[in-house]
């Protein structure tokens, strides 16, 4: 079987900035991304975590890292672009990881607010 290099997506809100929002949105988020497609922390490549300029209590980064395994993942964190009208309090991430070449369909986890990001996703 050969593996291939895939990006996922996803994103969640917060109603407020604070550790314990941030922490909670983001635990949620990645828990429905590895409930979905089941990757093992050594088979992710690397994550970028994204923030919109309202959000600053603490780095996502500093909570996956603490999940079992991920301490060994690359992790990032930037601060999203500023753009007038876009969703405020979000968190988003980019993930690249290797997967079986012939099977692997990537599900891209949408939560909370951050579902009209991507309205055509399930």
């Amino acid at each position: 079987m050969g593996w291939q290099v895939r990006a996922i997506r996803g994103a969640t809100t917060v109603e407020e900035n604070t550790i314990e929002a941030i922490r909670e949105a983001v635990t949620e988020l990645l828990d429905e991304l590895d409930r979905k497609n089941q990757l093992a922390p050594d088979r992710l490549i690397s994550v970028t975590f994204s923030v919109t300029r309202d959000l600053d209590a603490i780095f996502p980064a500093a909570i996956a890292r603490a999940r079992p395994g991920w301490d060994r993942v690359p992790l990032l964190d930037v601060q999203q672009m500023h753009v007038e009208g876009a969703l405020p309090r979000c968190i988003r991430f980019l993930i690249h990881a290797s997967v079986p070449a012939d099977h692997f369909v990537a599900y891209h986890p949408y939560l909370r607010g951050a579902k009209q990001l991507r309205p055509d996703l399930p």
